[in-house]
């Protein structure tokens, strides 16, 4: 009898490993895709063309809808597209805001204003309250920002805020949504949320932040955010830094230097970063995924880890002109698919890349990808620097149809 089930226990083994392998395989996750072959110079145009695409396809896509006729905001989807769509809109010489920026701010705005009758997104025991921690700074971030824009601090963000003040817990931080999958929902993602919020906080009025109700919150988020700062991996530092350009005392010149060179001790020979170099924390399933991960894979460039470190650079004060940064601005500007997309591959699942669902972080790449070249050309422009080696503007065609 032990015999006869330990060769079954044996058998089913080889056929679970025979059926992943299988499965596996047909998960094409190299990036060679069906998305044409690369921009002979990118293109804001259709960087925005994706991205529309994109926020559309998610909010009519039904796992991404929620009750009163909302939709989830997807860190992977939603919230770089709303990092970018208006530098985008500005400059392609857009009048007004697209169908989609209007359906994701409606969206949110109804969650806002009807918080205590809209459901958490997810209404397990397990993940209900970090569900809402996660939404309520997610929304407070994404209305300041387009507040920023527009020069008014409205109601609905500053009901927004209050919302996110109301859970934020004893730490300074908030419970955060926590699938065990890296980037932006792991066990250290909680951190990053509340960095997220510094960033949200800086586009608020500065009369805002000084109000008696609030300053106690922006203090214990502060001081979260520097006690815990060392022991965060690379990513999340990134975006503490970026806070940090605008609240004073975040992080000192030594953090900056240090981040910095941690970044450019990563950059590849290509001039391309990875995102798994960025996140240098124990994942639970790379070793699996490298098995297939032929030629550009998760240790390859892609597009969201080279944003985020070019990205990183710039917040660090790093010059436009230094080498690393230049080197990293080129890799972005010859790496845009003729779709308008950058290609980056998830760190958790297997997913074929042209699919709906394999594209999430391709869309996150494409958002941080257009932020980084477009904070180095607003850096530019304010260093009145020319060289045509720091050239991150348009293609002609762009500029002169404005599509």
């Amino acid at each position: 009898m032990k015999r006869v089930v330990l060769c079954l226990g044996v058998l089913l083994v080889v056929v679970s490993a025979g059926a992943f392998f299988r499965a596996a395989r047909r998960a094409d996750v190299s990036p060679t895709l069906s998305r044409g072959a690369f921009q002979h110079t990118w293109s804001p145009a259709e960087a925005a063309a994706y991205l529309d695409y994109r926020e559309s396809w998610w909010q009519g896509w039904q796992r991404a809808q929620k009750d009163h006729g909302t939709i989830c905001i997807s860190c992977h989807t939603v919230l770089p597209y709303a990092l970018v769509r208006p530098d985008l809109r500005a400059q392609l010489s857009e009048n007004g805001l697209s169908p989609a920026e209007l359906k994701m701010l409606g969206s949110i705005e109804t969650r806002v204003t009807h918080w205590s009758q809209t459901t958490p997104y997810y209404t397990d025991a397990a993940h209900a309250q970090p569900s809402r921690g996660t939404e309520s700074v997610l929304n407070a971030f994404v209305l300041a920002a387009y507040d920023r824009r527009s020069g008014q601090f409205t109601s609905v963000t500053r009901q927004a805020f209050d919302e996110a003040w109301a859970l934020q817990n004893s730490s300074g931080g908030w419970p955060w949504q926590d699938f065990h999958e890296s980037p932006w929902e792991s066990p250290e993602s909680a951190y990053w949320g509340a960095a997220l919020m510094a960033i949200g906080v800086n586009n608020t009025p500065k009369s805002y932040r000084d109000e008696p109700a609030v300053r106690p919150h922006v203090n214990q988020l502060q001081d979260y955010l520097r006690r815990t700062y060392s022991d965060q991996p690379t990513i999340n530092q990134l975006f503490v830094v970026w806070a940090g350009e605008s609240m004073d005392g975040l992080v000192s010149n030594t953090q900056r230097s240090q981040l910095a060179q941690k970044i450019e001790r990563l950059q590849h020979p290509d001039g391309g970063w990875s995102l798994g170099s960025l996140d240098d924390r124990v994942v639970r399933k790379p070793e699996m995924l490298d098995m297939f991960r032929p030629g550009g894979g998760r240790d390859g460039s892609d597009g969201c880890g080279t944003g985020l470190a070019v990205l990183g650079l710039e917040k660090a004060g790093v010059a436009i002109q230094d080498r690393a940064v230049q080197r990293g601005l080129e890799w972005l500007r010859s790496h845009q698919y003729q779709d308008g997309s950058w290609w980056a591959p998830s760190l958790n699942v297997l997913r074929p890349p042209d699919s709906e669902v394999g594209r999430f972080m391709s869309d996150a790449a494409t958002g941080y990808a257009v932020l980084a070249i477009d904070q180095a050309r607003e850096k530019q422009a304010a260093d009145g620097t020319t060289a045509a080696a720091s050239d991150t503007t348009a293609s002609p065609r762009d500029k002169r149809s404005g599509t």
